[in-house]
């Protein structure tokens, strides 16, 4: 599936500064901050992302099926309403398999991060999967892991990291970070949270 934009919508979310847009550290300890209005792109499947990220995104799955592999957007931005469903969803389905609340919460955050500290509700993360009919997923993820960074995108929770994320290794989900800061944290191999941090700097 070719993705592109189909229209540019416009709408209004809480978030407020918008200066550090694209290193804005969004985690755990660092929730989504309040009010800004969020442009973004609509892409042929339904998902949207930031219009502003969405021309390295393009380019970076343009230069993908070049190379053979087909890339496919799963999620792209979420409402705080939509990350809350999938939370709450993915706790229901602990409870029913038989652990206690506190188990289940454990579990799910594990995965999906607490509604208003995840960086889909910024519409700069995306998840992203092969088109099976194509490609194989584990191809597009060997793909992205070396070739993301020259667009600008890092993976957000690579693997034996998730003690600084605090989520697990999700080789699907790529954050848009700029290309300068994308390079530096792949040649490094460090997190966003370390490359914060090394800066010296709160974003």
């Amino acid at each position: 599936m070719h993705e592109k934009i189909d229209e540019v919508q416009y709408l209004k979310t809480e978030i407020e500064d918008d200066d550090d847009w694209q290193l804005r550290l969004i985690n755990a300890k660092n929730p989504v901050p309040q009010e800004y209005t969020l442009e973004v792109a609509i892409l042929k499947n339904g998902n949207k992302v930031d219009e502003r990220i969405y021309p390295f995104l393009k380019e970076m799955f343009d230069d993908a099926r070049a190379a053979g592999m087909y890339p496919v957007v799963t999620s792209g931005y979420r409402t705080n309403a939509e990350q809350k469903k999938l939370y709450d969803d993915k706790i229901e389905e602990y409870l029913l398999e038989g652990y206690s609340e506190i188990e289940a919460i454990k579990l799910t955050e594990k995965f999906l991060a607490n509604p208003g500290t995840s960086e889909h509700e910024m519409a700069i993360a995306v998840d992203i999967v092969g088109d099976w009919m194509k490609s194989s997923s584990a191809e597009v993820y060997d793909w992205l892991k070396s070739h993301a960074h020259e667009y600008g995108f890092i993976l957000r929770y690579p693997e034996n990291k998730n003690h600084i994320t605090g989520i697990n290794y999700e080789p699907w989900h790529y954050r848009f970070v700029g290309v300068d800061a994308a390079k530096e944290i792949y040649e490094q191999n460090i997190t966003l949270e370390e490359f914060c941090q090394l800066k010296g700097e709160k974003y």
